[in-house]
């Protein structure tokens, strides 16, 4: 089944969350939790991202950024073929997300904690599986390399 073509207004609204993702303090907060953010449980969270701390600031920064545009596009104001060809950094925050999701959603008593993403990076998936098979691969791999420390010499 053929998508329908994007219209002048989700290509617009799209336009303007990438304008907001180049805004100083969010661009800082993106770089830490791609380079910093590595969890496979609650206490890694609580050691990476306190409450209260820069790092806890950082990470909601990135994560309420990426759950509200994910909640645009799954309520029909964003594209989804123009989002997926243009960015998968919400599919990463899920992945970082993931292991700990269902904790986080249990500690804070709301089951829908960041279920906006989580359903757009099942979506992604599919799609890149569809269109780039072996890719997410990649980007997995990737991911894994990235969480590893630094050899020293």
């Amino acid at each position: 089944m053929a998508t329908r073509k994007p219209s002048f207004a989700q290509a617009q609204l799209q336009l303007q969350l990438y304008d907001l993702r180049r805004e100083a303090r969010l661009r800082e907060a993106r770089d830490w939790f791609l380079k910093s953010y590595f969890v496979e449980k609650p206490e890694d969270h609580q050691r990476l991202a306190p409450a209260g701390s820069p790092q806890d600031f950082s990470l909601r920064m990135v994560v309420s950024y990426w759950e509200q545009a994910c909640q645009m596009l799954r309520h029909g104001l964003l594209h989804e073929e123009l989002l997926f060809q243009s960015t998968n950094e919400f599919f990463f925050v899920w992945e970082r997300l993931k292991p700990i999701a269902q904790a986080w959603r249990g500690m804070m008593r709301n089951p829908h904690v960041s279920e906006n993403t989580e359903w757009a990076a099942v979506r992604y998936e599919k799609w890149a599986q569809k269109n780039a098979p072996g890719f997410l691969d990649v980007v997995r791999q990737y991911m894994k390399q990235a969480a590893q420390p630094p050899e020293t010499a």
